[in-house]
């Protein structure tokens, strides 16, 4: 069954209070779909682009594997734009982007996810009402954290990301440490320390990913470090997160912010 997610609103006739009533959901651990979610799009200095997507996976407990190919894919043109193959369990904002040219115009770009037998899809645009400010959130002035996976090396900040590659081997902890900063803009009632955090996941790839700890402390310097141990050799993808004192992204978009968090991903070939 396909089912497409829009942005058009359904007028109808106004229905009887007591035929609007309905059961809540009821939650599942596993079995369920996947629905992709675009979150919006900004500008970029270059004239281009960026589209920003996310997804909600419905079990509350199974995370699940869903290869690129036809139960992951976009439309038009290559169906691998770095999306995520691996979908943990609920509501994941913002954790990859779409980079398209200054006269991308009025196209689109269609990812469907196919999951606990629904096909979900979403259309990634360039409407004015869905632009974001996922940079810079103005009312506060702040900005997302920055991230890099070497001291001086090249930073990321925002939905977009850096991105590095490292080896490891199969069974064998391998060391993964990136670093964080931030401009230190306080979202919380003053007095409370600026918070800055950050999280490791798996974004793709063939086996289980263990983490000697999934959210390793920022010391003083900005460095987190941690490992991370695979079931499996061959190619993965990780994620790691990082969030300023807006908070992590659950409660941000609690209020519907897009800003201000930071993605990096590193790619691992173990052998």
């Amino acid at each position: 069954m396909a089912i497409v997610v829009t942005g058009a609103a359904v007028l109808a006739a106004p229905v009887p209070a007591a035929a609007q009533s309905r059961d809540a959901p009821i939650p599942h651990d596993v079995g369920q779909s996947v629905n992709p979610a675009f979150e919006g799009w900004f500008p970029n200095d270059d004239g281009t682009f960026t589209l920003s997507f996310g997804y909600f996976n419905r079990n509350y407990a199974q995370a699940l594997d869903i290869p690129v190919g036809a139960a992951n894919r976009f439309e038009p043109g290559p169906a691998d734009r770095g999306q995520p193959t691996h979908f943990l369990p609920r509501r994941h904002t913002g954790i990859f982007t779409v980079t398209v040219p200054a006269d991308f115009g009025d196209g689109t770009l269609t990812w469907s996810v196919t999951a606990g037998g629904e096909t979900f899809t979403v259309t990634g645009h360039l409407r004015p009402e869905w632009e974001i400010d996922a940079l810079h959130e103005i009312t506060s002035g702040n900005r997302p954290p920055m991230l890099r996976f070497a001291p001086r090396g090249d930073a990321a900040q925002g939905p977009t990301g850096v991105r590095t590659a490292l080896e490891g081997e199969a069974g064998q902890p391998v060391p993964i440490t990136a670093w964080a900063t931030d401009d230190g803009v306080q979202k919380r009632p003053t007095g409370n320390p600026p918070r800055l955090g950050l999280v490791w996941s798996k974004f793709r790839g063939p086996g289980e990913v263990t983490f000697g700890e999934a959210r390793p402390s920022v010391r003083a310097d900005g460095q987190a470090a941690t490992t991370a141990t695979f079931s499996a050799p061959g190619v993965y993808v990780l994620r790691v997160l990082a969030w300023d004192d807006s908070g992590p992204q659950g409660p941000i978009m609690a209020g519907g912010f897009q800003c201000c968090w930071t993605n990096a991903y590193l790619d691992i070939d173990v052998r």
